[in-house]
């Protein structure tokens, strides 16, 4: 039998673990379904949303776990010497907040043109 603290301790380890990734196990779950897709009914609509929801999972990722590590390695990497500092806000702004919005952007413009995809395909099929 589990303990009642150790009990509770689990119920809130598995709360905090999703309130934590909510977001990532969603774009998880659309993931699986544009490979469902891909793999049981290959067509153009599949493969958008799958390269748009492991876009926006990869997105998730790199905001919260892959960013500050880059940053350091590629900042480390360009300046050995002597400080650069205008090169070194440049690698800020691109790998701190550049990259991130482009990785959004192009995540939610695959599952965008996905839509319209099949609306149009739709639209099609109807005349």
């Amino acid at each position: 039998m589990v303990q009642n603290d150790l009990s509770q301790n689990i119920v809130t380890t598995v709360y905090l673990l999703f309130s934590h990734n909510y977001i990532a196990f969603a774009y998880f779950i659309g993931l699986v379904i544009g490979i469902t897709l891909a793999i049981y009914r290959p067509s153009r609509f599949a493969i958008f949303i799958l390269l748009g929801f492991a876009i926006l999972l990869f997105s998730f990722e790199y905001d919260k776990h892959i960013i500050e590590g880059f940053r350091e390695q590629t900042i480390k990497s360009f300046i050995t010497d002597k400080p650069h500092f205008r090169l070194q806000r440049i690698i800020d702004v691109v790998i701190s907040e550049i990259l991130p919005i482009i990785f959004y952007i192009t995540g939610w413009a695959f599952i965008f043109l996905s839509l319209i995809y099949a609306g149009l395909k739709i639209d099609k099929d109807r005349k």
